[in-house]
Formats: structure tokens, sequence, C-alpha cells
């Protein structure tokens, strides 16, 4: 049973008394009265009102987390795509509806306000969506917990397109500052970097490693309280400013050397200014190490203080009250400092400071592409961080000879396992740290785990039999439908009650309703309703007119080709192409809607991103089709579109190449909101079919197994084009000038790609992901079987809930109980 202790406000949540607070915030916060206040300034002052309600329950949550010494996890994360809070806070703090009566009163409503938040953009993908999804479900599930990060000033970017090309714009979202953070300078902490170790002798007369001649870089923290819902529980997640330890040479000033003054402060302050820099080049690359050591080192003094706090020096008990979740490879540097801090720091002997260590650290795999494992250059990690370096070499050193003993004379295994890869230049391999360093190790989809143990690590999962395990990622209801679709809400609430959002598996209760005929109308009512915004937000940001009545097919996700939007615009062109050779074929109306940015440095994505821009130009323009296909690119895609987007699709495609995609999660959040899926058994895709049946989705292309056999044969993606007529005119067609006339030959990097290299099988899968559309369109045509199946797949996602995978982290991994306040 968890632990409780009675809480009792002193905030008056009346609507007269939110009435009053808002308009103190305004007065006293903002220095605004009524009649001068923008949209923006009643905003912020409601925004304080409900943070001041959130504040109140996380001093009583961490007071009773100090008094009870409890048992914490840290979740150390690169990435936290928070998006906007603004929602989701009224929500959790259980304001919405008084909220909107009392802004109601003064003459605004929470969607018109909720517009003025920019996306708290610290993340990039799945990743960070994912942590934030965690944070949520940990406060909600009442689990002391703390998310670490960095306080980037610039998000990933912003996107826009010029000439149906990706440009990069600076994501300003800290420009007028938040409402939802706290400093914390009393937190400040210091680290260093750079240097070098020499040997001293100690106070026994051996020689010791010091780290000397370093550079010194200042963490600010701040704070941004997460409240779960349903309870009165509320964590926080700190990230970390970087600032200079000598912020400014007065002597260099005075001799005129202006720029050199403050040339200290400008270099450190780059290490939180932006997330994930371009590493193409060697400066990106220090950048980047240099960015993930701080976040770690000034998070591990952070949980150093307050472990101490409560327990002084008795280290022995640190396991018992710290468990640290590596968030990929990312933080992984972490078990290297924590190692150094407490043989180096603190003269722990070094076989008890690795047992500590290694009873710690566990770690999250998000990825089955080699290339996507991080791996640092041994010269740059001898620079950076030289002390660091000789620890993961002892490591090393003695791991392997526990790999000899296991496996006499096996050189290959021991070069399989080792965490410094040979070569012409060595590399430090992360995510071999991690495995090593870390009692968990954990995929994210029962596929995933079952190859990560099977393909990337098999010689690790031999040698720790216990310590790989599956935890299928999830979902929060709270943004991804109450907050995001609160028309199907208040429909489901209305059907089953209340409970489902803190108890996702109670949607089972609209199986009984599937097959009514009334509730399939208010369903379907519900989901073209969300088209008929989307439409409006299309016209507003791509001056396009689409029919809200069409299928609306959807692919929303980061841009990669393994993620295969390029396969989805091949089977656009088929489309255009039957149409343009038979204007009378009966289809299904379709808008096409696509949303992702592309890394930077990544060419070939920022082609496949012109090649759609430029092909739906033509279809959009083309009279001849009858607007029976429309395709548009919504521009910088972030967590807020998103909110737009998904409760508004028809059909969600998730068509990764078979054994590519760890786990996915948009698709958890389409099929969550009434959105068929059609795509390959990958990731999670293969667990959403078991919950929501194969009559229910449509599955296409080949296995994991299959895609392993066609590679070994020395696949050759030019036998598909040869063999495939439709194909191999749609794969001309996208490489020839007749999108870009203006800028010929600008998409022939996508057609060499896709006939003499094809490394995520497009080209093999073609025809079975076309005739998989073909099934599509004919049951989107029987409008009462189409809405059926919707609302089963809206009733069958339970599972998916991240409430449920982070129970199965609690009691598995981390072994936290609930601390009730």
């Amino acid at each position: 049973m968890p632990d409780t202790v009675s809480f009792q406000s002193v905030i008056d949540k009346s609507v007269s008394g939110l009435w009053t607070l808002v308009q103190n915030h305004l007065k006293f916060s903002l220095a605004r009265d009524a009649q001068t206040a923008s949209k923006r300034d009643w905003w912020l002052a409601t925004s304080k009102a409900v943070q001041s309600v959130i504040i109140e329950r996380m001093i009583a949550t961490q007071g009773v987390h100090h008094q009870k010494n409890t048992r914490r996890v840290y979740y150390l994360s690169l990435e936290f795509l928070m998006g906007r809070l603004f929602s989701n806070s009224l929500y959790s703090a259980g304001l919405f509806e008084e909220m909107e009566r009392a802004l109601n009163e003064l003459g605004f409503d929470v969607e018109t306000l909720r517009l003025e938040e920019y996306d708290m953009a610290l993340g990039n993908g799945g990743l960070g969506r994912l942590a934030a999804c965690f944070l949520d479900s940990l406060a909600t599930l009442d689990l002391p917990a703390i998310g670490y990060g960095i306080h980037y000033q610039y998000g990933l970017f912003k996107q826009e397109f010029r000439n149906g090309h990706q440009v990069e714009l600076p994501d300003e979202w800290m420009k007028f500052g938040t409402p939802w953070e706290i400093v914390r300078p009393e937190h400040t902490t210091e680290i260093e970097i750079y240097g070098h170790v020499e040997n001293i002798f100690d106070d026994r007369g051996s020689y010791v490693p010091r780290w000397t001649g370093t550079k010194k870089l200042i963490g600010i923290p701040y704070d941004i309280p997460i409240p779960g819902y349903g309870t009165n529980t509320v964590n926080y997640l700190r990230l970390w400013e970087s600032k200079a330890g000598n912020d400014f040479d007065f002597e260099a000033f005075n001799r005129g050397g202006y720029a050199e003054a403050v040339h200290e402060k400008t270099t450190a302050e780059t290490v939180s200014k932006v997330l994930y820099p371009n590493d193409q080049s060697d400066g990106g690359k220090e950048l980047r190490l240099v960015q993930q050591y701080f976040f770690v080192a000034c998070s591990l003094r952070d949980i150093f203080r307050r472990f101490r706090k409560d327990n002084k020096d008795s280290w022995a008990d640190f396991p018992e009250k710290v468990v640290i979740q590596l968030n990929d490879t990312h933080p992984a540097v972490a078990i290297v400092e924590l190692m150094r801090l407490f043989h180096d720091t603190y003269s722990m002997p070094w076989d008890t400071a690795w047992g500590i260590v290694t009873r710690t650290f566990a770690y999250t795999n998000h990825t089955l592409l080699p290339e996507a494992l991080e791996r640092w250059s041994v010269p740059l990690f001898q620079k950076v961080l030289p002390r660091h370096l000789q620890i993961i070499l002892e490591i090393n050193k003695r791991f392997l000879e526990q790999v000899e003993s296991a496996y006499p004379g096996d050189v290959a295994k021991k070069r399989a396992m080792s965490i410094i890869e040979e070569g012409h230049v060595q590399h430090v391999r992360m995510a071999n740290l991690s495995v090593v360093g870390c009692f968990s190790v954990n995929g994210v989809a029962a596929i995933h785990t079952q190859l990560v143990k099977s393909d990337l690590f098999p010689e690790f999962d031999a040698f720790y039999p216990r310590k790989f395990n599956n935890k299928t990622n999830g979902i929060t209801p709270r943004r991804w439908l109450l907050a995001c679709n609160p028309r199907l809400s208040h429909l489901i609430t209305s059907k089953i009650g209340d409970g489902w959002q803190r108890d996702l598996d109670k949607l089972r209760g609209l199986e009984a309703f599937a097959a009514d005929a009334q509730f399939q109308h208010d369903f379907m009512a519900v989901k073209h309703a969300n088209k008929i915004g989307l439409a409006q937000l299309i016209k507003q940001y791509c001056n396009v007119s689409v029919n809200p009545a069409a299928l609306f097919d959807v692919q929303i996700k980061r841009l990669h080709e393994y993620k295969r939007q390029h396969l989805n615009l091949l089977h656009i062109l088929a489309l255009y192409r039957r149409l343009l050779q038979n204007p009378d074929l009966d289809i299904t109306p379709r808008v096409f809607v696509f949303a992702a940015k592309a890394a930077p440095g990544y060419a070939l994505a920022k082609c496949i991103i012109k090649a759609i821009n430029s092909v739906a130009a033509v279809i959009n323009a083309d009279t001849r089709i009858h607007d029976k296909l429309k395709v548009v690119f919504l521009p910088n895609y972030r967590v807020s579109l998103a909110q737009r987007i998904v409760p508004a699709a028809d059909l969600s495609e998730q068509i990764s190449t078979a054994g590519k995609e760890a786990s996915g999660t948009g698709n958890m959040k389409l099929s969550l909101n009434g959105a068929l899926t059609i795509g390959t058994l990958d990731g999670a895709n293969v667990e959403i079919r078991e919950e929501v049946g194969d009559e229910n989705i449509f599955i296409f292309g080949m296995t994991v197994e299959e895609v392993s056999a066609l590679v070994k044969k020395h696949y050759k993606p030019h036998e598909f084009y040869d063999a495939d007529e439709e194909l191999r005119a749609c794969v001309d067609w996208v490489g020839s000038n007749y999108f870009t006339p203006d800028e010929p030959g600008c998409l022939n990097m996508l057609r060499d790609n896709l006939l003499h290299h094809d490394p995520y099988l497009c080209l093999a899968d073609f025809r079975s992901y076309s005739d998989a559309h073909a099934r599509v369109d004919l049951a989107f045509k029987d409008r009462a079987a189409w809405a059926k199946m919707a609302i089963l797949n809206t009733a069958r996602m339970g599972k998916f809930s991240s409430d449920r995978t982070i129970a199965e982290y609690a009691r598995d991994i981390w072994k936290l109980e609930p601390v009730r306040v």
C-alpha cells in the first residue's frame, strides 16, 4: 500500500476565487490592469494562477518525500518534448471547468488563451515526447521522481519551407520567458571539463591521479513542476543552464579587449544554447559531448546533495535511495562520472565504488540502427574528459578479464563486447558502456527487445542472461485524448463515465457501443468536426483547401529514411498517375497530411521533404483529378501541431521497415483517437495488432525475418523496379524534372538512392503497400464498418497508456513504491 499524508490546500479554487487569483496576478505579477492587458497578459496571469495551485502541492510533495527519506527515480534525458503546458496543467490541477467559467466572466476562454503559449520544444521526436509522457505518469502514479535535462535557449529549430526546401530558423521559445519554470540559484553547481591528468602522491605515499588544468562551467537549475492527474503529487523536471565559471575578464576589458573580456562567458553559454548541434563537424561533436557531460555532472552533484542531506555519507545506502534511468545513451557518461566521484573524490576502493554504480543505473535502448548508437573518438574523449577516459579504459580492462574468464581465447567475443572499438581511430561505444554499467537494460516494444537481444547485443544477452527486459512504450491519455480531443473525451465520458483518464483499460467499455448506429454517428461526427478544424489550419498554413469528408491519411513523425515517407510518396504518385490515365477512376478522395523535420545535416531527408512539397504543388493545382487527391506538408511540426492533427486523422501511416523502428508512439496516439493503422509488423505495431485485432488494422510488407533474408541475399532494388511497370514509372517520374522544372536535377539524389541503394527496402515493399491501400479504400466506403473499426481502435488502446509502462518500470526495475500526499 502507498504511504499517504493528509494535504489541505489554502487556495480558494472556486470560480470567484480563481477570478480573484487571476486578477491579482495580472496586477501584482505583471503590473497590468484589465483595461491595458493583452491576451498574452491574460494568459500569463491565468498560468501563474494555475501555477500557484500546483506549487502549493509541489511544496507539500517534496516535504513528504524529504520527511520520509524516500527512494526516488532520477530520469536523465537529453530531450523533454513538453509542448504547451497550459491545458494539461489546468486538467492536472483539477481546475479546468472552474477556470473556464472564471475566464468567461473575464471575456476569455481557455482555447483562446492557450494559443498564446509557445511550445516548450526541448526535444526532437519520440524520445523526448516519451520522456514527457513518463514524467506525467510518474506524478499521476504518486511515484517519487525528478527528471533532469538541459535548459536549452533554443529548441530543435523552427522549420519553414522556401520553394519546397526546408529552412531552419532559431526556435526562440524562451524569448519572452515562461510562467512555468522556477529558477533555483541556491542549487547552482560547478563542474570541470578539459584539462589533463597528472599523478601525485596522496597522504599515504601512493600515486593517485589528479584531474587538473580544467575549465569550469556553472550549472544553474530551472525547475518545471509536473503535476499528477487526480492526485496531489507534484514532481518536477530540473533543467540546467550553463554559465562561465568566470563571466567577465575585467583586466582584458581595461586593455581594450572587449570581445576577449566576454569570450569565456560566450563559450560557456553555448553549451545550453541549442538542442543537438550539427555534429557533422569536429566542433559540433565536441559541443555535443560537452553538453552530455555538463547535464549529467550537474545532475549527479544535485543527487549527491539531496542524498547527503538525508543520509550523510552512508554511501552503502546510495542504491537503496537512488535509481537513475538513462533514456538512451546520451546520459551514459553519468556512469563514468559517478565512478569518478566515488573513487577519486571520496577515495572509495574501486570494487566498492563499481558495486554501487552498477546497482544504481538502468538503461533504456531506443534504437536498432547501429549507426545511431553513440560512439565518441578516443582523442575527443581525451581532450574533453581525460580522467573519464582513464576510468573507461580501466572499466573495460576489468570487464574483458571477466569475458576472457567466461570465454577463454574467444577474441571475437571480446571484440564485440569491448567498450573500446578498435580501428584506425579508437572509439568509446556508449551503448556497450551502458550495458556493462547498468543493472537493467530494457527495450521499448516486445519485438524490439527481442531484436536487441538477438541482433544488437547477443553476446551481452548470453553473458548477462537476466539483465535484458521489455517495457513497451506508452503515451499519457491526459494529453493525447483528454486535452487534445475534448469532443471525443466528452463523448467517451457520456458513455462509460469518468475514471478512464487514470485507468485507460476502462475504454474497453466502449466495445459495447461499437456496433450501435447512434454511437457510430456521434463518434464519426466528432471526427468530422476535428477534420473541419484541421482543414482550416491547412488553409492557414499551406493555402490549400481540402474536403473534410475525404479520407485524412496522416504521416507525422521525424523525417528519416527508415520511417519511409518516400514510400508514401511513391504510392501518392501511383494514385495520381492512375487518375490521370483514368479520370473517372472510382477511388476514395484523400488528403495526405505530412509533418516532419529533417536533421539539418541529413541531405537525403531534406531532399524527401522537397520532393513531397514539389509533388504536392503539382497535384493540388491539377484540376483534371477533381480534388480526389490533395497533399499537404504542414511546416514546423511540434507537439501543439500534433495535437491538432491526431484527432482529425482517419488513417495512421506506420510504415517503417520491419525491424528498424524501436516502438513508435505516434501509432498509439493516432489509434487512441480513432485512426486506423496501415503499417508493417514493426515496433509497437505488432502489439497494437494483437490488441485491436487483425480485422481492425491494415498490415503489409515483409516481416523482420523476410527483411533479414532479403538483405543477406544482397538486395537489388533494380529487380523490383524492372518487374513492376507502375513502380518503375513512379521512380523515374519523381527523379525527372517534371515536378521541379525550375530546379533541374534537385531530386536526382532521391531517385539514385531508391535505384542503387534503397537501404530500407521501399521498392521491395511497394506492391504490398499499394495493395494494402486498396483495402483501405474499400473499407472507408463502408461508413458503418469503418466507424466500428475506429471505435474498437480507441476502445482497445488501454495497454498503451504510459501509466502501465511506468508501473512496470516501478515494479520490475526501480522497485519504487507510491507515496501519496
